[in-house]
């Protein structure tokens, strides 16, 4: 079946781990990797969320009401117990095993797990699953349970089987969230609908979102249902013969009120689940949908590196799918994979969309148009600070609110703590980057005419009115912000939380005025004038966003970039002696606190900051932007703000090792591979201690596959052209990948042993300009170009 990611024997201390790198999705709902016959506890958490779906809850913490929104945990449709007749239900907490293993096939997106229970009279019963969650139809899921008994007096063993859709679930798989109130689901109502099929409906809380599950059970045996609370049951019993497997096969449709083009939920649910084919039937086609979804994102890099990389393209896809294009969802930072972050939207599409651009365009544009609805939110956002423009918020769910916590807990002091990051308005500024690399990926006139361009006006707007200029300096300062860092949110010992002109803010902030001056140039006039008509702006507000474009203060110290201002008169930090005191200093911020002390002290940096500027630009584009602001930035002293900045971050964050490894491609490559690295094992080894089986982080995992797709070969969609600029590894010297650009389908880039390889599928599109460094060749469709990579 492909290529896998396996596990071998059954380790408790793992199990959450696993839950979450082995789940199943299809872009508009997931559910982790939990062994059906488990429920929720201190080892297991079976979660099902939809896409978009939120619920919104009060709280008492610390003394305090505090409101939170958070992606709800559905009803779980994984129940599927067994026993032997008038024993114990088996788990593998609670019954010897014998063996124990699970593979995620993923060309297919199965999920197959094989048990070994031992029995009281010395036989074994053997569970084969296959599990899928369908790509093709995006409300079926399935789960086939194969049962073989070997050894024993096996003609003579009777099973007992309980299958289930279970609605007594919460939301209480974060530890640290479990003061809050987590139970979203009521009214929780369960039914019959034909012989072998049962039902559940319910409704989330406050947001008035009604979910539907329909199952329906098929083997060779009578089954028979019962109602418990909360709960649709169904019994079965079986008698396998020796080395003979029966088999059980569990359907299962589930819906909402939020689909389109439906009537009732449950209506939908019980029908869709009545008519659907059998599980032979939906494997292949679910094997079909994933086989074309392969195509289009075609990765070849060998060894390990590309077996990692397959798994996070995995989770990619069963995250924003196709399916994704019909919803109105964002990016969800760990997923649909658990409830880390509350399943909130912060600006991890930053490190997502740059991917999806050339593979999945109209994915990018679903997720684009989920910020554009949200912008009159966004203007208010900024009107209640005293501004015009388009404040998007640091985390954003269902309606474009501010959703970042008022406050946070901290697990080694256990103290709840202001959450500050709030204060992170450079999220504009990603909304703006993903426009425009969407736009030059694609060739989506439309968009950027349309939707993009009156994002960029606003968000633009915001940050011109968020300058002030300062006649000392004789330069525009943005105060009171908190940049990507995160370690930094305040000045040692002031009242008020904020720092002035963050570099990465202020930067960013210059280069969306400049981009946005030069769209209002290009535009055709009707739509330059309904555009400045509807937005109401003012005859001298270009004129201000040039001024300011050209003004904002960049800080510097000691010959490098400083990450603020006054980052430079910090005290430093005692690295050495914080190492030798704790085993991983990643979260220091976490460590000072229940200290006494306050990261915000220090030259300490959670992760990247100042270096995003080279994640997110060229050396010559970022050359550029200081030249335009007034400032120089040449090799020097790059180098060394690079090396200043590697020495003082813990790597808080799994975003960090993908920023430093992109960096350091070009900056210093020898110490790039330890960073590359870290990006790809943050998952899969849970570098981050324990948060994966919370969830996965998605920006890093796209951010990897990025990696190889931008970084390395240094590919900019520039100018209505493809221009690259290797930057081969030695320890990745070898790979290829295949992309959509401007309407050519799986056009395909390959890069080894000094040479690179362009090949463009036969169409009737025109020629494909393909810039390597200072040279143009123009290649057309059915054509295939072999360039020497200057090294």
């Amino acid at each position: 079946m492909g290529p896998t990611w396996e596990y071998d024997g059954y380790r408790p201390e793992e199990e959450r781990l696993r839950e979450s790198l082995c789940t199943l999705g299809n872009g508009y709902f997931a559910t982790r990797g939990a062994l059906p016959e488990c429920t929720a506890d201190d080892i297991h958490y079976p979660g099902t969320y939809a896409a978009g779906c939120y619920d919104r809850l009060t709280s008492e913490v610390a003394g305090r009401r505090v409101e939170n929104e958070d992606m709800v945990n559905l009803p779980n449709w994984l129940p599927l117990r067994f026993r032997p007749a008038g024993g114990a239900w088996l788990t593998p907490d609670s019954a010897p095993v014998t063996e124990h293993h699970q593979v995620l096939h993923l060309a297919p997106g199965v999920l197959e797990r094989r048990t070994g229970y031992g029995l009281p009279d010395g036989g074994t019963l053997q569970v084969r699953q296959l599990r899928l969650v369908h790509m093709a139809d995006p409300h079926l899921a399935a789960l086939r349970t194969e049962f073989t008994v070997e050894g024993g007096a096996a003609d003579g063993i009777e099973l007992e089987v309980e299958a289930a859709l279970d609605g007594r679930v919460t939301n209480s798989a974060v530890a640290r969230y479990r003061d809050l109130d987590g139970r979203h689901l009521t009214q929780v109502r369960t039914g019959t609908a034909e012989p072998g099929t049962v039902w559940l409906r319910c409704h989330t809380r406050t947001s008035r979102i009604e979910c539907a599950l329909a199952a329906r059970l098929t083997a060779d045996a009578p089954v028979t249902a019962v109602y418990e609370q909360e709960r649709a049951v169904q019994h079965l019993r079986l008698r396998p013969g020796s080395g003979r497997p029966v088999t059980v096969d569990k359907t299962v449709a589930l819906y909402t009120s939020h689909d389109p083009a439906i009537g009732d939920p449950l209506e939908a649910a019980v029908d869709h689940v009545g008519s659907a084919q059998d599980v032979d039937t939906l494997l292949e086609t679910h094997a079909v949908a994933w086989e074309q979804l392969w195509r289009r994102t075609v990765l070849e890099v060998p060894g390990e590196a590309g077996s990692i990389l397959r798994l996070h393209l995995f989770h990619v896809l069963q995250t924003l799918s196709p399916h994704t294009a019909d919803l109105d969802v964002g990016v969800p930072a760990r997923g649909l994979h658990g409830e880390a972050y509350r399943g909130h939207v912060f600006w991890d599409e930053l490190f997502v969309l740059p991917y999806l651009n050339l593979h999945l365009p109209e994915v990018s544009r679903a997720l684009l148009h989920y910020r554009h609805r949200r912008l009159d939110v966004a203007c208010q956002s900024a009107r209640e600070l005293g501004r015009r423009g388009a404040l998007y918020p640091w985390q954003s769910g269902s309606d474009g609110r501010e959703e970042t916590p008022q406050l946070h807990l901290n697990p080694r002091s256990g103290r709840w703590l202001p959450d500050r990051s709030r204060l992170q308005h450079h999220v504009g500024s990603a909304v703006a980057y993903n426009i425009w690399q969407y736009c030059e990926a694609t060739g989506d006139i439309d968009f950027l005419h349309g939707e993009g361009a009156e994002m960029l006006l606003h968000i633009a707007r915001f940050w011109a009115d968020s300058a002030h200029y300062d006649a000392h300096l004789g330069r525009h300062r943005i105060r009171g912000v908190v940049g990507p860092d995160e370690y930094h949110d305040a000045y040692p010992g002031a009242a008020e939380p904020g720092l002035d002109d963050n570099a990465y803010t202020n930067v960013t902030a210059a280069w969306v005025l400049a981009r946005t001056l030069d769209l209002l140039g290009a535009l055709p006039e009707p739509r330059r004038r309904e555009l400045t008509e509807s937005a109401g702006l003012e005859e001298d507000e270009p004129a201000r966003w040039e001024e300011v474009s050209r003004t904002l203060h960049v800080p510097f110290h000691d010959g490098v970039i400083s990450q603020f201002e006054g980052y430079g008169d910090l005290a430093e930090l005692d690295w050495h002696g914080y190492r030798k005191r704790y085993d991983d200093i990643r979260r220091l911020d976490r460590i000072l606190e229940a200290e006494g002390d306050t990261v915000n002290r220090y030259k300490a940096s959670k992760q990247a900051d100042v270096l995003m500027l080279g994640y997110l630009f060229s050396a010559s584009e970022l050359r550029s932007l200081f030249h335009r602001l007034g400032a120089r930035l040449d090799e020097p002293t790059w180098s060394a703000t690079v090396d200043h900045y590697l020495q003082r971050t813990s790597h808080g964050s799994t975003l960090s090792g993908l920023v430093h490894g992109w960096v350091l491609a070009r900056a210093r490559r020898a110490d790039a591979w330890d960073f590359v690295q870290e990006a790809l094992r943050g998952d899969i080894a849970d570098l981050q201690g324990g948060t994966t089986g919370e969830g996965i982080h998605l920006g890093a995992m796209a951010g990897t596959l990025d990696l190889v797709q931008r970084g390395l070969t240094g590919l900019e969609t520039r100018g209505g052209a493809l221009c690259l600029d290797p930057v081969p590894l030695p320890e990745l010297s070898s790979y290829g990948f295949s992309i959509r650009y401007h309407g050519h389908w799986g056009v395909h880039l390959r890069l080894r042993s000094g040479l690179l390889e362009i090949a463009v599928p036969s169409s009737d599109r025109g020629l494909i300009d393909v810039c390597l460094r200072d040279r143009v060749v123009p290649v057309g469709p059915g054509e295939t170009a072999r360039l020497a990579v200057p090294q």
